[in-house]
């Protein structure tokens, strides 16, 4: 059993959370994730590891509440214990001096972009971190980004703060001022992370996504997380779960995220409804 240490909102459906996990805490490099369960019968989830304390024994997970399973962990309070959280999984990040770097966040991927940020300045690089979300009031980890980037800039879709706008059009902006981009990070909603790619292809920026598709052992085994990567048929959890965002087939990555949306929903508001005793 993984008790939870520490359990807070960090915004409206974004819940930070510090599970026991020493073997873990130990291992983990950026990048990783992990697959949890909150009970024997529960659905396996994959969660990016944002943070570890090797000393305390613990990883820290970040996460939204979209679905039944996620409705459900974020329920649960401090002392209690999860079903098994299996980790660290996953290829780390490339982490090397590339130069002058660009990490990418929006909205809950803010907390899977930040250890890579931290990661990659500790490697010397100069990093500008853009970070992005519909309105000032959803914005999280602002501080502990700065504090990993060289320079931070910030958007907000409604303009409630910083650039009134998308973090693409951020990036855009850098690239039409000339300045020099090594290489650049995108972490965020699908849509967001494929207009980035599009913003940087035409300048041969290699970027780099992290992928998120439905994933049940995370082993390799049963094929549920494939991806089409290079016109090539990927397992996000073992070959990724980041790849080389100009290969990546979005369309069907969306198509496949879309699968089980309908019986999710029915199945929130079943768990919702058996909470409340009805």
């Amino acid at each position: 059993m993984n008790e939870i240490k520490e359990a807070f909102w960090l915004s409206h459906q974004i819940v930070q959370m510090e599970i026991h996990a020493p073997d873990i805490a130990d291992k983990r490099k950026a990048g990783q994730f992990v697959v949890l369960m909150t009970d024997e019968r529960g659905e396996r989830i994959p969660l990016t590891i944002v943070d570890s304390d090797v000393k305390k024994g613990t990883i820290t997970i970040i996460f939204q509440v979209v679905g039944k399973t996620t409705t459900c962990l974020a329920d649960m309070k401090k002392g209690d214990c999860l079903f098994s959280v299996l980790g660290p999984l996953g290829k780390p990040t490339e982490i090397e001096n590339f130069g002058n770097v660009v990490c990418v966040g929006g909205g809950v991927g803010i907390g899977v972009i930040y250890p890579i940020a931290r990661a990659l300045k500790d490697a010397g690089n100069e990093v500008t971190s853009i970070i992005g979300a519909r309105t000032k009031d959803i914005l999280i980890l602002e501080s502990e980004m700065r504090a990993a980037s060289n320079r931070l800039l910030v958007a907000t879709d409604d303009g409630s703060y910083g650039f009134h706008g998308f973090v693409s059009q951020v990036l855009q902006s850098l690239i039409d001022e000339g300045e020099r981009i090594d290489r650049v990070f995108a972490i965020g909603p699908v849509p967001m992370m494929r207009v980035i790619c599009t913003v940087t292809r035409p300048f041969d920026i290699k970027t780099i996504v992290s992928l998120n598709p439905i994933m049940v052992d995370a082993t390799g085994m049963c094929g549920a997380c494939r991806v089409a990567v290079g016109g090539e048929t990927k397992l996000a959890c073992v070959d990724g779960p980041e790849f080389d965002g100009h290969q990546v087939d979005f369309d069907l990555l969306t198509d496949r995220l879309r699968m089980y949306y309908f019986q999710e929903k029915e199945a929130v508001e079943s768990y919702r409804c058996r909470c409340n005793g009805k």
